[in-house]
C-alpha cells in the first residue's frame, strides 16, 4: 500500500483489469489479493520464529477475548501487540509461540487444559485457539502467555447441550462504538455485569479519522498519532484502528469479562456499503480490495472461529449457535450480500425499486439458510441478532411516510420473505436483535405493518450505541413524530448504553440500560425501561 493510504496504482491497474467476475474466480485473483492484504502465499509456517524471550514490552495491551460458546469448546483470543499503533504492532515479521491455559477457578488452580499455539506475523500476531471436548454449561478462566509476560485474565463459558432443558439465560446486546464519539463507559458497566453472553451487532469500528485529541473524548494526557487522522483504506489502516479501539479499558473489560458473538455492519469497511458497491462510486473490483482488507482485520481482531476466516473479499459470517432447548441464535450479515439501497441510501417514500420483490437484504443463500433452520429448531425462542431495523419505522406523519432505504424497510420483499418463512416454520417466539440506529427501540413485530390491528408475531429488541452520537438525550427531537407514526413502537430512549435480555421458559424480559453522557468517563448506569413478552404469546408489556 502506498503511504497516502490508497491502494498502490499497480494494484489498482490490475483489479481494472481483472473485472469484477474474474476477480472473485479467477486465479489472478488470489494473486491481487495476496498483494492487497498480504496474505501468505506459501503457508503460514515459512516465516522465521521470534525468541519471546526477546520482547521487551508487554505483547497483550490488547487484553483477551472469547467468543461463540458452544457446548463442548470455547474459542479464545489475543494479539500481540507490545507497540500496539506501530505497524505491525511493533513486533517483527517471525512468528512467535504463545502459550494458553484453561481453568476451572480464576487463580488457575484447578487446571483444565494447556497447550501452545503460533502468532503469525501474516495474521498480525493474533492468536485463535479453539479448546475442545469440555463439560457444558460451564464457566472456565483463561490466559495466555509468551516470553516473560502474561496475558489478564479472562472468563468465559460452554453453552448448555444442545437438548439439554436449560432453564435461563441472560444476554447483552451492544453496537456502535464510535472512538471518536465519546467513552466506552457503557463497557465499564457491562463487565460487571451477570450475563451469559454478548452480542455485538455490528460498527465495532468506524472507518473515520481520529484526530490528536480523540474526538469529542478531547484528550489532555496523551496525543494520538497522526496515523489515526485519516479514513481507514488499507489493511495497515483497519489493524491499527483495531488496536485504538482495543486500547480503551473498558472495552478490553468487557471483553475479559464475557464471550462475545461478534456480527458486522458497515462501518467496519465504510458507511453503507452494499455488497460490492461503496458510497463513492469506485469500480466494484477496486471496492472489494478495500472489503478483503478490512475482512481480513476484522478476522484477526475478534474471536471468531475458522469457519469464519475471510477468503480475500469474501466472509461467512452468518452462523448458528444453541443455547440448549431454550434458544437457537441466527447471526446474519446483513450487509455483504444485499442489494444496493433503492433510492440512495437515506430516507425515502417506498416506491416500485425499493417494492422489487427481487431485492434481497440478505442474499438468497442467507435467506434459505435462516428459513430452513427455523424449521428444524427446536428452541422455545428463536433469536435473530442481526444489523439494521427490522421492524416497519415511518419516519414522518405523512399520508405515504418516508422509510430508511438502508434498513429492512428498503427491502420490504426481503422482510415479507423471512415473515412468511417464520410463520410456515412455526416459529411462537421470535425475537429479533437489532444496532445501526443509535438510539434503543423496543417494538412488536406485525404480521402485516401497513395494519397496525394485525397479528403481532414477534418482538424486536434494539440496542442503542456505546458511543455513537455522542451523549444523546432521552427523547430526541423526533420521539413524539415516531411514537405518533409507529403505533408498534412502545419504547423510544436516544441515550447511550445496552440491553439486557433474559430468557427463560415463562418469558424474555428486555432491560435497557443507558449512561448520561459519554463525552465525559464515568457516568452511572440507569435502567431506562424493562419490558417483558411472554412465551407463546407475543407482545410487549411494561415489567
Amino acid at each position: 500500500m502506498s503511504a497516502s493510504g490508497q491502494h498502490a496504482p499497480e494494484l489498482r491497474a490490475a483489479a481494472r483489469h481483472l473485472g469484477r467476475r474474474r476477480f472473485l474466480t479467477g486465479t489472478g485473483a488470489a494473486a491481487a489479493l495476496a498483494f492487497a492484504t498480504n496474505l501468505p502465499t506459501a503457508g503460514v509456517a515459512g516465516a522465521a520464529e521470534l525468541d519471546a524471550a526477546r520482547i521487551s514490552d508487554d505483547p497483550f495491551t490488547l487484553g483477551v477475548a472469547s467468543g461463540d460458546p458452544q457446548h463442548d469448546s470455547v474459542l479464545l483470543w489475543t494479539r500481540l501487540a507490545p507497540q500496539p499503533f506501530e505497524e505491525n504492532g511493533g513486533l517483527p515479521a517471525e512468528r512467535v509461540t504463545v502459550h494458553w491455559e484453561l481453568s476451572r477457578d480464576e487463580r488457575f488452580r484447578r487446571g483444565v487444559r494447556r497447550g501452545t499455539a503460533t502468532a503469525h506475523p501474516e495474521f498480525n500476531h493474533s492468536v485463535h485457539v479453539q479448546v475442545d471436548h469440555l463439560d457444558s454449561d460451564r464457566a472456565y478462566y483463561f490466559r495466555f502467555r509468551t516470553g516473560k509476560w502474561t496475558s489478564g485474565t479472562g472468563r468465559t463459558r460452554t453453552a448448555p447441550r444442545p437438548h439439554g432443558r436449560t432453564g435461563a439465560l441472560t444476554l447483552a446486546a451492544v453496537s456502535c462504538q464510535a472512538y471518536h464519539d465519546g467513552y466506552f463507559t457503557a463497557y465499564k458497566h457491562l463487565a460487571d455485569e451477570d450475563v451469559d453472553v454478548v452480542f455485538h451487532l455490528g460498527d465495532y469500528l468506524y472507518e473515520y479519522a481520529v484526530n490528536s485529541v480523540g474526538g469529542a473524548r478531547k484528550y489532555t494526557d496523551r496525543v494520538l498519532p497522526d496515523v489515526f487522522n485519516r479514513e481507514t483504506q488499507t489493511l495497515d489502516d483497519y489493524r491499527r484502528r483495531y488496536a485504538l479501539y482495543k486500547t480503551d479499558p473498558d472495552l478490553r473489560a468487557a471483553h475479559a469479562a464475557h464471550p462475545f458473538v461478534v456480527t458486522w455492519d458497515d462501518h467496519e469497511v465504510e458507511n453503507n456499503y452494499a455488497d460490492d458497491i461503496d458510497e463513492n462510486g469506485n469500480p466494484p473490483e477496486e471496492f472489494l480490495l478495500r472489503r478483503a482488507s478490512a475482512y481480513r482485520a476484522y478476522w484477526e481482531n475478534q474471536p471468531l472461529r475458522r469457519p469464519q476466516r475471510p477468503a480475500g473479499p469474501d466472509m461467512q459470517l452468518y452462523r448458528r449457535l444453541q443455547w440448549g432447548r431454550l434458544a437457537q441464535f441466527d447471526i446474519l450479515d446483513t450487509r455483504q450480500y444485499r442489494s444496493d439501497q433503492a433510492y440512495g441510501d437515506g430516507a425515502h417514500v417506498p416506491g416500485p425499486e425499493s417494492l422489487d420483490p427481487r431485492r434481497t437484504i440478505t442474499g438468497a443463500g442467507q435467506e434459505r439458510w435462516l428459513v430452513d433452520g427455523w424449521r428444524r429448531s427446536r428452541a422455545l425462542w428463536n433469536v435473530v441478532p442481526q444489523q439494521v431495523t427490522f421492524s416497519q419505522r415511518k419516519l414522518d406523519l405523512n399520508p405515504v411516510a418516508k422509510v430508511s432505504m438502508d434498513a429492512w424497510d428498503g427491502y420490504a420483499a426481503s422482510r415479507q420473505r423471512v415473515l412468511a418463512g417464520a410463520k410456515a416454520a412455526g416459529v411462537e417466539n421470535l425475537m429479533v436483535l437489532t444496532g445501526d440506529v443509535h438510539v434503543g427501540y423496543a417494538f412488536d413485530i406485525l404480521d402485516d405493518f401497513d395494519k397496525p390491528s394485525s397479528k403481532v408475531v414477534g418482538t424486536e429488541i434494539v440496542a442503542t450505541s456505546i458511543a455513537s452520537g455522542k451523549d444523546g438525550s432521552e427523547r430526541p427531537a423526533n420521539w413524539e413524530t415516531y411514537m405518533k407514526a409507529n403505533p408498534h413502537l412502545k419504547f423510544y430512549n436516544g441515550r447511550r448504553g445496552y440491553v439486557t435480555v433474559g430468557l427463560d421458559r415463562d418469558e424474555a424480559r428486555a432491560d435497557f440500560k443507558t449512561v448520561s453522557a459519554v463525552t465525559t468517563p464515568g457516568a452511572p448506569l440507569t435502567t431506562a425501561a424493562s419490558f417483558v413478552t411472554e412465551a407463546g404469546n407475543p407482545g410487549l408489556h411494561p415489567a
